[in-house]
């Protein structure tokens, strides 16, 4: 068996990672790109994920030249997608690991760029699974400066947690946030969606298929039974 560097407390990030939010994104993304006779693609999606909503509509603006200002971007796409947020269903293998880990207290916190008021409406309907996390960080926190693919948020996370940043797993999907979470002196597990190449990833210490592959023991962590 693989054994990979110690570690005590986990970090998650919560779009694609913990919660199937990518294709509500990209479905709305890519209404919205069509109104203005643009198309979305995969390729400027895997360039916005895990990226503040403020980030990536800039990005999208900039990449599709769209006549529209950040706040109408935003103002447009808040319109379609706080109807389609609750809906959100956990990723495969999140609840079962994140619950084996509450189960041998292994502290755990959820890292997201989501504001707070995108990160409730995703999370409408899994209030007991947030029990479960001893912090929770989100993207417009005043105490983080710059956004992912910056080590920001990481860091506060693992001061709130009260430990190392060298003592933190942290659990990614984008490419920002694998960045994010190397530049904060953390080992990582990115679980990239299916049509990303993995050589974008190469940074992580660690790639899965799924949540369902990850092996505890090899981070010297609680055996799944």
């Amino acid at each position: 068996m693989v054994s990979l560097r110690r570690v005590t407390h986990l970090i998650y990030d919560l779009d694609g990672l913990l919660l199937d939010t990518e294709p509500i994104h990209a479905t709305v993304n890519q209404t919205l790109a069509a109104r203005f006779g643009k198309t979305f693609d995969f390729t400027i999606h895997a360039k916005i994920i895990g990226r503040t909503a403020e980030d990536s509509a800039q990005l999208i603006i900039d990449l599709l030249e769209l006549p529209l200002t950040v706040s109408e971007y935003l103002t447009q796409r808040d319109a379609i997608i706080f109807d389609l947020y609750p809906s959100s269903c956990p990723m495969p293998g999140a609840v079962e690991l994140t619950q084996h880990f509450y189960r041998y207290r292994v502290p755990q916190a959820i890292a997201t760029s989501s504001a707070h008021i995108r990160f409730s409406s995703k999370t409408t309907h899994h209030q007991d699974w947030l029990q479960l996390f001893q912090c929770i960080v989100m993207g417009d926190d005043p105490a983080i400066q710059n956004g992912k693919p910056s080590p920001d948020i990481f860091w506060v996370t693992a001061e709130r947690l009260g430990t190392r940043p060298d003592q933190c797993l942290v659990f990614e999907d984008s490419i920002a946030g694998v960045s994010a979470a190397k530049q904060a002196g953390m080992s990582v597990v990115a679980v990239p969606a299916p049509n990303m190449s993995r050589t974008l990833f190469q940074e992580a210490d660690q790639i899965l298929e799924s949540l369902t592959e990850f092996e505890p023991e090899q981070w010297h962590l609680p055996a799944l039974r």
